[in-house]
């Protein structure tokens, strides 16, 4: 019996930044197609969201770094922490603990919301100050990509 539950898209998780919102969006029907799936579907498309979130986290950072935030930041190493968790599900639902799916869905229900409307809230406001288009991954004109020694700002952490 499946205990997981779903995150329904609302406007509490509209960032207006189009990319991250479609990003998260997908993130969102992700998982919700993971915790709707019978049992035989659960592990492919639990290894669909996580190869999204991969790719979701790796989005985030790139925009990060082009803004001159470091990589020892907060928000990379909660990145870190969920796919580290995420990964080690799918290692042992592949080894026949898919018990574990929704489990990490349910943690994932209750994590993402908090964290959108803190860190990506953060980040999204961040990247506006800085000029960064998050469509063409580059400065809007007017605006340069900052160097370390000249920009030590970074979107608050939790905030």
């Amino acid at each position: 019996m499946s205990t997981a539950t779903t995150l329904a898209w609302s406007d509490e998780l509209v960032l207006g930044d189009p990319r991250t919102d479609v990003t998260h969006q997908e993130f969102t029907d992700l998982l919700n197609a993971t915790a709707d799936s019978a049992a035989a579907e659960k592990l492919p498309k639990y290894q669909a969201l996580l190869v999204h979130t991969v790719e979701h986290f790796a989005q985030e950072e790139r925009w990060m770094q082009a803004c001159g935030v470091q990589s020892d930041f907060c928000h990379f190493s909660q990145h870190g922490s969920v796919l580290e968790v995420m990964k080690e599900v799918e290692r042992r639902a592949l080894a026949g603990e898919t018990d574990l799916i929704d489990q990490m869905l349910e943690a994932l229900v209750e994590w993402f919301p908090m964290h959108a409307s803190s860190m990506d809230a953060g980040l999204v406001t961040f990247l506006q100050e800085k000029g960064f288009d998050t469509a063409t991954e580059s400065f809007r004109p007017g605006y340069s990509a900052p160097t370390p020694a000249s920009d030590s700002q970074s979107p608050g952490c939790g905030h």
